[in-house]
């Protein structure tokens, strides 16, 4: 699939007016999503955990994460995404979950998100069960 960017707005949950506003790299290929640590405290994104993170190249790391409240060129959507705080200067990355997040997958003909229709365990969560015996399969 070729790359190609979309514009993301990325706030701060706690304080919806402080946000930037760039083109990010849409990876399929990065489970969650990447910016630089110093735009994240900017905006007053706080680290709350950490990921060890293996990076294409085979380089292992472990990094701080948060969370940041992600708006998508194309949707009418905010929702609050875990967000990696990478190194100063690097990528903009929009990854896998915050795709999901979302319900988007890339087209790679159009470059652009399109909708998709999620699928949750069909064959468990249609089934209909009496909440007193419900548990997982």
């Amino acid at each position: 699939m070729g790359m190609f960017q979309v514009q993301v707005t990325v706030a701060n949950p706690q304080s919806p007016e402080r946000l930037f506003q760039e083109p990010f790299w849409v990876d399929t290929g990065a489970l969650y999503s990447f910016a630089p640590e110093d735009r994240l405290h900017t905006i007053g994104i706080v680290p709350k955990f950490t990921r060890d993170l293996v990076f294409a190249d085979g380089k292992k790391d472990r990094r701080l994460a948060g969370e940041a409240a992600f708006s998508i060129e194309g949707t009418d959507e905010t929702i609050t995404c875990l967000i990696v705080f990478g190194p100063p200067g690097s990528l903009l990355l929009l990854g896998a979950t915050a795709l999901e997040n979302f319900g988007v997958q890339p087209d790679p003909t159009t470059q652009k998100l399109r909708p998709i229709t999620a699928v949750i365990a069909a064959a468990w969560a249609s089934r209909t069960v009496p909440l007193a015996k419900r548990s997982p399969p």
